[in-house]
């Protein structure tokens, strides 16, 4: 009877195998759901008060103690972003820098924040060439720049906080004493990136166990930046940027062979700036202008307007095709415009125009993949959070070390490794993103924010290099072109597209390759193969989304986080 048994269940499973094959149905989608998309992992989390959506439990139940508190929404943020680069190291800590778009209830208007750093003065593009590179190198001292998420915290606080610094920083802080369990995912990481920066000096004995790297399961503690977070909640902002802290850091850099000094850390600032928008299908899509990468989504989006999405149908060749074609065109301007506006003058209001959407529409080619597209010609690893609170104000918050860890340059007895965002300017002569000392690199991290008639809609972001920008366009067509709820817009499987141009300098000469998440057809597949697409498998590509929407109309938040990263969407 077992052994009939057996036989059906095998003969059960290869024609359910069989069906996923014909009608193209990922065997992945395991989840027995009575209601959603067959992809989505859970039902959107629902709540009236306050909503908090990071990319780790820890730091989403922070966030939500401090919204109980009384806390605003930035405070929330603040607290969990400081846990964050406790938890998650891999992707977060104060070494780095941060970009905010922030919902203000009471002037019902939205504020942003770039509070990214800029490159050593005295570290000038000779010194590359005198020590060999001809681009900067990704590790090590050289690709170092301020970090600017400190000052970002409390540029933030100064205009949205309620709570004191120090009750945002004592959760991690104590955290960061007494240990917290390493997860799967994070400890995966953390090995990678010990692999290839765990030889620099302080690494180790600040991110290693007894000589190892964490495990999952593993009680790990960070006695230095329970110390650096304590100085920052009682000395301010200028603890880090003029203090013992800036000080360690300089005498670091230099004996590492570096050139980021106590005078760079001294004189930093960060910028409140003003969100630009294109409307998609009636929703306005915010976000925030160079020397980040946001508005290549709108770019992407004004394009995609022109088209009819919702009649191609979701994961359709036709819609895949349009997808990279667009994405091909925005970012041959990215790699062309994309820089430091204290340095250039950048003609944002030309590139997310409708006017210009119109006019790059045009060299889509439905029929063929595109193996080179120029810019226009002008005249004239990451972590995302976003915190709701019960008066309507809402952030959308994204902060990183920029390659996972870092520049591997870890200052003794701090607890951070220190960002190597440097390493996304070029050594092109005459390219806007030029290096040059005391300029702001290319950024790759964007928060977004989506408004209508002048009201919150939704607050959302995806980590994750140059597949943001793509990700945050996906998303947007999910709800609005295919109708998904907010956790179906970021479960959905996703594209791709990689190998286009860059600020950096590279140039796309042959079309780059697509990638898609399990889910597709094989079906779709050949099809986009026979349009001249290049298809390439990857793992861990697809970046992570959090996000919250407001229902005026009901008068509730709703949230969503996902399953590629250990991300957790709560509310109360």
């Amino acid at each position: 009877m077992i052994i009939k048994i057996k036989s059906l269940l095998t003969v059960t499973s290869l024609f359910i195998t069989a069906l996923c094959v014909c009608f193209g149905i990922s065997s992945s989608f395991a989840y027995d759901r009575v209601t959603g998309k067959a992809f989505a992992s859970r039902s959107e989390v629902i709540a009236q008060n306050g909503m908090a959506a990071t990319s780790q439990p820890l730091a989403t139940q922070v966030a939500l103690d401090v919204l109980k508190k009384g806390g605003s929404a930035v405070d929330a943020a603040i607290a969990a972003n400081a846990m964050l680069g406790l938890v998650e190291p891999t992707g977060s800590g104060i070494g780095g820098d941060l970009f905010a778009i922030v919902w203000d209830a009471n002037e019902k208007k939205l504020v942003g924040l770039n509070a990214s750093g800029r490159s050593p003065r005295t570290l000038t593009k000779a010194v590359f060439a005198e020590r060999g590179f001809n681009k900067i190198p990704k590790f090590g001292p050289l690709p170092v720049s301020v970090p600017g998420a400190v000052d970002g915290w409390f540029k933030l606080h100064e205009k949205f906080g309620k709570l004191s610094m120090a009750e945002l920083l004592t959760p991690a802080i104590q955290y960061a004493k007494n240990g917290f369990p390493v997860s799967e995912l994070i400890a995966y990481y953390w090995q990678m990136n010990t692999d290839r920066i765990g030889h620099y000096d302080g690494f180790a004995d600040t991110f290693l166990i007894d000589g190892r790297v964490p495990q999952k399961g593993d009680i790990f503690k960070n006695p230095g930046l329970a110390v650096t977070y304590e100085k920052i909640a009682t000395g301010g902002r200028d603890a880090f940027y003029k203090g013992d802290i800036a000080r360690t850091i300089d005498a670091y850099m230099e004996a590492q062979g570096g050139f980021l000094s106590y005078q760079d850390l001294a004189s930093h600032t960060s910028q409140w700036v003003e969100p630009v928008s294109a409307n998609y299908r009636g929703y306005d899509v915010w976000e925030l202008p160079p020397n980040g990468q946001g508005i290549a989504a709108l770019q992407i989006l004004n394009v995609l307007e022109r088209f009819d999405i919702e009649g191609m149908g979701f994961n359709s060749a036709d819609y895949i095709h349009t997808f990279v074609e667009a994405k091909k065109l925005a970012f041959e301007d990215r790699a062309k415009f994309y820089a430091d506006p204290d340095f250039n003058d950048i003609p944002v209001d030309w590139l997310i125009s409708k006017e210009y959407a119109k006019e790059r529409q045009s060299l889509i080619d439905m029929e063929k993949a595109a193996t080179r597209v120029d810019a226009g010609i002008y005249e004239g690893d990451t972590i995302y959070l976003t915190v709701a609170d019960k008066e309507g104000n809402m952030v959308s918050l994204i902060q990183s070390n920029y390659r996972g860890m870092g520049s591997g340059m870890t200052p003794p007895g701090l607890g951070f490794v220190l960002q190597n965002r440097g390493e996304m300017f070029t050594l092109e002569e005459g390219h806007f993103n030029e290096y040059r000392p005391g300029k702001r690199p290319f950024h790759t991290i964007i928060p977004a924010f989506v408004t209508r008639n002048g009201r919150p809609v939704m607050s959302f972001g995806v980590m994750g290099g140059g597949t943001q920008p793509q990700m945050h366009a996906q998303i947007i067509v999910n709800v609005l072109d295919f109708g998904m709820n907010l956790q179906e817009a970021g479960d959905a499987p996703r594209i791709l597209h990689s190998g286009s141009s860059s600020p950096t300098g590279e140039l796309m000469l042959d079309g780059g390759y697509v990638s898609l998440e399990s889910g597709f057809s094989e079906e779709v597949q050949r099809e986009l193969m026979e349009r001249g697409h290049t298809l390439q498998r990857v793992v861990g590509a697809f970046g992570g989304y959090q996000a919250i929407a407001w229902d005026a109309k009901k008068g509730v938040y709703f949230g969503a986080s996902e399953s590629r990263k250990d991300g957790q969407a709560a509310g109360y």
